[in-house]
């Protein structure tokens, strides 16, 4: 698939944590010991947002398996080119990975989704989507990438791949990768030179100096 058939940035911040420092006791010998400084809480962020970031990086919700099969469809749906990294050079799928525990909506249709791709591999090639041959894997794809040519019989497989698409691109674009694959250079400084020649002489000041 081509990478700029993909889905731009869909808004989602990116994710950050700051590590929780415990309390000290005093030291007996306090000129041989550093006073440790206090933790600096994060801009903008209150501490139980903080405190739930890091519980959810804890955590783990996809098995290899299923995380071996995201980081492929990742790949597939933004892959390296000339430009940029790929969608596994950025992360995405330890963003999806942490997307689904942030928003549990999520969780049942990727999990979902994921087993409906192994089972229709399986029917087909008898063999899982990880273990099927790129060309195999593609053909599948080519079967649910384009809800408007797809079959109903695979109407589960366009749903569950609408979702990943989604994902990626809102993993992908909002890294500093993503920025730079779409060209945005920001904000830039710049030189006055003054106003317009063309300008002046459409107001009759072009012998004015300012």
């Amino acid at each position: 698939m081509n990478r700029r058939d993909s889905i731009k940035a869909l808004g989602l911040t990116a994710i950050s944590t700051t590590v929780l420092v415990e309390a000290c006791k005093q030291p007996e010998n306090t000129a041989d010991k550093p006073i440790p400084e206090e933790p600096k809480a994060e801009t903008g962020r209150e501490q139980w947002e903080t405190d739930r970031d890091k519980k959810l990086k804890a955590e783990k919700y996809f098995n290899e398996h299923e995380m071996a099969t995201i980081t492929i469809l990742a790949d597939i749906i933004i892959p390296k080119d000339d430009i940029s990294g790929s969608a596994s050079d950025a992360k995405v799928p330890e963003f999806i990975e942490f997307i689904v525990k942030d928003i549990p909506e999520h969780k049942v249709p990727m999990r979902g989704g994921l087993k409906w791709l192994d089972i229709y591999s399986f029917n087909k090639f008898e063999k899982s989507f990880v273990e099927a041959s790129e060309s195999q894997r593609i053909s599948i794809i080519d079967e649910i990438a384009y809800p408007n040519r797809a079959k109903p019989e695979v109407q589960p497989g366009v749903t569950f791949f609408n979702r990943m698409r989604d994902l990626t691109a809102s993993g992908f674009y909002t890294t500093e990768i993503g920025v730079k694959d779409i060209g945005y250079a920001g904000n830039a400084p710049n030189q006055w030179e003054g106003v317009p020649a063309d300008v002046l002489k459409q107001y009759g000041m072009e012998n004015i100096k300012i």
